[in-house]
């Protein structure tokens, strides 16, 4: 079953893809002030909600690994934050083109801004200590990890009236949308989250097999058949 289900939820999201992006240009309503520039909305909204979801992953699975050093959870922490950091970096780019569309700037020291910023430079961070820090990359990384998802309540929370950026919450922008447009950008986030699912699921998948190579390489290294 595990050997399917990469293709499937691939598949799924294809599929997803392709009916969303056919709704967001023939379905959903146009904001005449922002014209096409306001079909982004549709992405920006779902990448967020992923880059989210990803690190809320790593950050938990880093937790449990803090407390069971048990690798296999970091092996998901591992492949949640490496997903967190391409979703991110597309969370930046299309937000800054909505600002500019938008606002008329492509970028503004708002507090989500800002702090949206900071959180992808932490799961950068923890790419590079990973990658670099040699034996307690894994320790260290974790501790980035529960640092970085303690912040997603307040990246979530902090806009406010004053903020060119849209309200979050049950008088935000995305729960007063009419009727087609929420329709499409929920129908965004459901395709998009099997995307993630997929890709977090290839990593893991890659990232174990990684760790089986060194542990044998360590095991031959004990053994003097490696030198």
């Amino acid at each position: 079953m595990k050997r399917f289900a990469i293709p499937v939820l691939a598949a799924i999201a294809g599929v997803g893809f392709v009916i969303t992006l056919y709704l967001v240009f023939s379905y959903a309503q146009l904001a005449q002030e922002l014209y096409f520039n306001q079909k982004i909305f549709y992405y920006h909204v779902a990448h967020a909600f992923m880059l989210f979801a990803a690190v809320g992953v790593c950050g938990v699975c880093s937790l449990v690994y803090l407390k069971k050093r048990d690798p296999r959870w970091d092996d998901v922490a591992l492949a949640s934050a490496e997903v967190a950091v391409a979703f991110g970096a597309v969370v930046l780019a299309t937000g800054s083109i909505w600002a500019r569309a938008a606002w008329g700037v492509w970028w503004t020291w708002e507090k989500r801004l800002t702090m949206s910023l900071l959180l992808w430079l932490v799961l950068v961070g923890y790419v590079l200590v990973r990658r670099f820090a040699g034996a307690s990359a894994e320790r260290l990384a974790a501790g980035l990890a529960v640092f970085g998802t303690v912040g997603i309540p307040f990246i979530y929370a902090m806009v406010d009236k004053s903020d060119h950026h849209p309200q979050s919450g049950a008088g935000g922008a995305a729960a007063t949308l009419p009727p087609d447009m929420a329709l499409v950008m929920w129908l965004s986030v459901l395709t998009f989250s099997f995307w993630c699912a997929a890709l977090i699921v290839s990593r893991v998948s890659s990232a174990r097999a990684e760790r089986e190579v060194r542990e044998l390489r360590e095991k031959a290294l004990d053994a003097g058949i490696l030198s």
